[in-house]
């Protein structure tokens, strides 16, 4: 058992301050057992988000030295015996309590989305996909919300209000994906892209990839072909001149 030192933010929505915390720390603990430890031992108030311990609910994020990750994902022995490790809430969203967010902000974009249309089913009553085209959405279904790709998405980060309703956002824009990109999907989500959802905001950083916990493709395999979508439909002329004499639409 060892001492390590922690800084955690404490406060709400009007102000706080970091309070300084020494804690034994037992071999094979993570961030979020240390912040157990503290709330059980030095500070019964602490605030924080926790369920399955196992980084899969997505409710224990917050910034670690910085970084945005997982409370329960991020192991103690990965940082110096000397290091400080701060906790602190995500920055994008609005704090609560201590380490606690407002995030439903992403729950009201989610509904902006329009849902799932399946096409009719075959002539048998069958639905048929090429596997290809399953794996391909599979992929986005991986997502726990977390909420780690939200925070640090600089153009969510750096807007508030109303205009930071201007852009749905990583985890968002991977949802469209994975209905744009459904083989039985049928509906036509490429103006609310162009539009109202803001898939021109983001320039492609890959920041929020860098953070997914579940190794989602967030960027390459989800918004550039999203992207793209919208340049094929608005800006190709080829694909415009098609449509008009051919009725062709352009969706892979």
């Amino acid at each position: 058992m060892a001492k390590r030192h922690f800084k955690v933010w404490r406060g709400n929505i009007e102000g706080g301050e970091f309070k300084e915390f020494q804690v034994d720390v037992d071999p094979g603990m993570v961030v979020l057992d240390v912040l157990h430890r503290i709330q059980a031992q030095q500070a019964n108030d602490l605030a924080l988000r926790w369920n399955c311990k196992a980084g899969k609910c997505g409710s224990c994020s917050m910034e670690i030295n910085g970084k945005p990750k997982l409370a329960c994902m991020t192991r103690m022995n990965s940082f110096t015996e000397e290091e400080t490790i701060t906790c602190q809430p995500l920055k994008t969203f609005p704090v609560m309590k201590d380490l606690v967010c407002d995030v439903s902000f992403n729950y009201e974009q989610n509904k902006r989305i329009p849902k799932f249309k399946p096409k009719p089913r075959d002539a048998d009553g069958q639905y048929r996909m090429y596997q290809e085209d399953v794996d391909r959405v599979q992929e986005f279904r991986k997502c726990i919300e977390c909420y780690l790709c939200q925070d640090v998405c600089h153009v969510l980060r750096d807007r508030d209000g109303r205009e930071k309703q201007t852009f749905i956002g990583p985890r968002f824009m991977i949802r469209v994906a994975s209905l744009e990109m459904h083989p039985l999907d049928t509906e036509d989500r490429i103006p609310e892209l162009k539009k109202e959802f803001g898939s021109g905001m983001c320039n492609i950083t890959r920041c929020c990839t860098e953070v997914c916990p579940e190794h989602i493709g967030i960027t390459d395999n989800g918004i550039i072909p999203l992207k793209e979508r919208v340049v094929d439909r608005y800006y190709d002329p080829v694909a415009i001149i098609g449509r008009k004499l051919f009725g062709i639409r352009k969706r892979t």
